[in-house]
């Protein structure tokens, strides 16, 4: 034990003489582990949030027993079947609006509601509570804060009933409300109707469900994931992707700093080999000193990941919510494996980038360990190697291109490219430095490629991650600027009226249009209404389209029929958006069956749209078909179309004859910027990791630079020696590194436009269903090219001035080293 705590010493002697390779080897492990325990506290929030969607009184994790036709049913069904022994529990959902917003509300019975599908008010005075007048609605604290009221305050709905008293309940997801299932039917105005049937785990006697029911219900079973969850999946993905981008480009600092450690300590290793320590005792302490640099830094990369998780959750939250309408509350709850889990991943990382090192090591000769030289001949070897296994991995690339169907594997191509590109970047430099030096006329020009060939073997690892860096930031960078701009050609299309109201109720609805036909200065009143119901076991929203000019002008339609608009108009038809016709694989002159509350009703595709944002499939069909099918959706939508000139006027007095507030009254302009600020919000949180990503692979290459500092002066010596200056000498070493820096970045800029096509053409379109168009933008090259040569800049700065202020007799102690 005391031999090992003296060899563990006599090692940290090395930390303490070099204090800079330490703090790069700190730096490295600390921005690796921050960013990916960031994203995956992101994750995890996010996740969580699911979870209690996923709960709420029998999620898809509840096995329930739904209508065939996808409506309600009487709940008739349900006394059968409890009658019959099935332990089942009815659950009525629909929307409510209470304050111009709306709210899922859900209705149960909690004396039959199984155990494993909720929270239920345990038996005795708060199940009283509960079920007897008035009632409770019960709500998650997010709702209760959003709706601005207190624990029992009693509110009014839209359709001028009042909720019972408030009462917060923790466990329950952001935007529900639950009662007791028989206040949900007054609410809901569906006396005696039920959506599904929650199914207990009651292993006793039952009748067989055909003899029960008929052909009326069908058993949907549990399942693990939610559609919310397989909807996000892209956004989490794209996170995780971003932090194992950060966590390897962290590693490659890591790696450039246990590297040239390695490479200094050889001769203290041998030494303390000659003094009796064993191989096998120096490894192990090698390993030990490792993993206690890797759990000191990584519990402080952690608690900088909770500060990165922390500022970058409330644009994670919008970007959920514009995107998926998933609701993530405001503040981090962290579990403890997050916490285990960023340390397991901080000595992992760190025993991977020493992997290297130790292999090279070993297959060294002991006397040739010392020398650059047989480091330099190695390098080369692994470079050969490194091109070769690059053309694998691009095969690999096609494979997954060409058999991949799959988010994933849109993923995986794209893995695969960047991977591919980082390891065939050292060989590609080391051809096109070669033929500079082949070209080069004169000793010191020669001189010039030559050392710079010879320099690459230690930059070859940060100039990997500034690739990595800044093609994904080009990559990104471009599809986002092509989504911006096809996202504002779309709106233009979409949000085709210049007023838009939203009214309390029906009653409401039906005043204001009497009202506004008695205006001239209306051009024309655009009802709207929607519906949901499912289609090919997954959600279905109904868009009703009034017949008007106005949408057929401007509906963004991608392809269509020649007498589309003329089918629309007689009910017989509708548009797809473009997200369901790939999902379900249809296109024009399909037919498809909704299921609507009176049956299903037939209709064929005539047309497909770009419906961008909406995470759920779409159809767009005729306004009075729509309501001729589902009678009884809200008719509080209203669109107008009006004088540009009297828009303020009409505006002003909608609010003062009818008290409209900013939720049920917006103006077109106001619209669009509140959408455009939400897209901009959504990628911000990309923005953020994209400029994480550059900095750090900034840190990798200023840290390289300053490692790699010392053993430059025996290359440099002899110049200074034969009467270059030390100023010069600065200079031809700035102009070497910024010569590689930007064929790095020159290489990078196609790289990044190819990563841009995976992105657009292949990623995006497994996420969202949506393909948009691909656009180069001249301009964002030449900023991101600039940057990344202003950050080169900024890493060669610190070791070029420390060169150009070295002193004479450190440059001519160089000759009197034992080399």
């Amino acid at each position: 034990m005391t031999r090992t705590l003296w060899v563990l010493a006599v090692l940290f002697s090395h930390w303490r003489r070099h204090p800079m390779q330490f703090a790069t080897l700190a730096i490295g492990l600390v921005s690796a582990v921050a960013l990916w325990s960031g994203v995956q506290a992101l994750n995890q929030q996010a996740r969580a949030s699911y979870d209690r969607a996923a709960a709420a009184f029998g999620g898809v994790r509840t096995a329930t027993l739904v209508s065939t036709n996808g409506g309600t049913f009487p709940q008739q069904l349900f006394v059968a079947l409890r009658r019959a022994g099935w332990p089942v529990s009815p659950v009525l959902e629909g929307r409510i609006q209470v304050d111009g917003r709306s709210f899922r509300l859900l209705g149960i019975d909690p004396v039959t509601l199984p155990t494993e599908a909720g929270d239920r008010p345990p038996i005795g005075g708060e199940l009283q509570g509960f079920v007897l007048p008035p009632g409770q609605t019960r709500l998650a604290p997010e709702t209760m804060a959003e709706l601005g009221a207190s624990e029992g305050a009693s509110l009014e709905a839209s359709n001028d009933m009042k909720l019972p008293p408030l009462r917060l309940a923790a466990q329950l997801a952001p935007g529900v409300m639950v009662v007791d299932i028989g206040v949900a039917q007054r609410l809901l105005k569906m006396p005696n109707q039920v959506s599904r049937l929650l199914v207990g785990k009651s292993k006793g006697p039952r009748a067989s469900l055909d003899k029960v029911v008929g052909d009326r219900l069908r058993l949907v079973k549990p399942t693990a994931e939610t559609d919310l969850e397989r909807l996000t999946d892209s956004f989490h993905l794209n996170l995780t992707a971003f932090g194992l981008l950060s966590f390897f480009v962290g590693l490659f600092i890591v790696n450039s700093a246990i590297g040239l450690a390695f490479e200094q300590r050889l001769p203290m290793l041998r030494t303390l080999r000659a003094c009796g320590v064993s191989s096998r005792q120096l490894n192990t302490v090698l390993l030990l000193e490792l993993v206690f640099f890797a759990l000191i830094a990584g519990l402080v990369g952690m608690a900088v990941g909770y500060l990165i998780a922390a500022a970058l959750l409330p644009d994670v939250a919008a970007s959920l919510r514009g995107l998926y309408g998933a609701q993530i509350p405001g503040q981090l709850s962290l579990s403890p494996q997050w916490w285990l889990a960023g340390l397991l991943i901080s000595v992992l990382g760190a025993l991977l980038a020493a992997t290297a090192s130790l292999l090279k090591a070993g297959r060294l000769s002991v006397l040739a360990s010392a020398q650059p030289q047989a480091w330099r001949q190695e390098q080369r070897r692994w470079v050969m190697l490194q091109g070769i296994a690059a053309l694998a991995v691009f095969a690999t690339a096609f494979g997954f291109l060409w058999f991949g169907d799959s988010l994933l594997a849109g993923f995986a191509v794209l893995a695969a490219i960047l991977l591919g590109a980082a390891l065939a970047l050292p060989l590609l430099l080391e051809l096109v430095l070669a033929a500079g030096e082949y070209q080069a006329r004169g000793a010191l020009a020669a001189w010039f490629w030559a050392d710079s060939r010879q320099q690459l073997s230690g930059l070859s690892l940060a100039l990997m991650a500034l690739l990595l860096a800044l093609s994904v930031n080009v990559g990104v960078g471009t599809m986002v600027e092509s989504f911006s701009r096809t996202f504002v050609n779309w709106l233009d299309a979409r949000l085709a009226a210049d007023i838009y109201i939203n009214a309390a109720d029906d009653a409401q609805a039906k005043a204001i249009t009497a009202w506004l036909r008695e205006r001239r200065d209306v051009i024309a009143i655009l009802p709207g209404g929607r519906a949901e119901t499912q289609f090919a076991g997954a959600p279905l929203e109904i868009f009703g389209l009034p017949d008007n000019a106005t949408y057929r002008d401007r509906w963004p339609l991608l392809q269509s029929a020649d007498d589309a608009w003329t089918r629309l108009q007689k009910g017989e038809a509708a548009f797809a958006s473009e997200q369901l016709a790939r999902r379900s694989r249809l296109s024009l002159g399909d037919v498809i069956e909704v299921p609507t509350p009176h049956g299903g009703w037939t209709i064929r595709i005539v047309g497909i749209y770009a419906d961008y944002g909406n995470p759920k499939a779409q159809i767009a069909v005729n306004f009075d078909a729509l309501a001729g099918h589902f009678p009884d959706i809200p008719r509080t939508r209203i669109g107008l179309r009006a004088n540009q000139a009297a828009v303020p006027r009409l505006m002003s007095d909608l609010r003062e004859k009818f008290g409209l507030d900013d939720h049920s009254l917006i103006d077109q302009a106001t619209l669009k910027a509140e959408s455009k600020r939400i897209f901009n919000r959504t990628f911000s949180v990309t923005a953020a990791l994209n400029a994480f990503t550059l900095a750090v692979a900034g840190i990798a290459l200023l840290t390289s630079l300053l490692t790699l500092g010392n053993s430059r002066l025996p290359q440099l010596a002899p110049l200074w020696a034969i009467g270059i200056t030390r100023r010069k000498l600065a200079a031809i070493e700035l102009l070497k590194t910024m010569s590689v820096a930007l064929l790095t970045a020159l290489l990078a800029l196609p790289l990044g436009l190819l990563v841009a096509w995976c992105l657009i053409a292949i990623v995006n379109v497994k996420a969202f269903g949506w393909q948009l168009p691909f656009h180069v933008f001249p301009l964002q090259l030449a900023e991101l090219l600039a940057v990344a040569m202003v950050a080169s800049l900024v890493a060669a700065a610190i070791p070029v001035l420390r060169l150009a202020r070295l002193q004479p007799a450190a440059l001519i102690k160089v000759f009197a080293d034992e080399r």
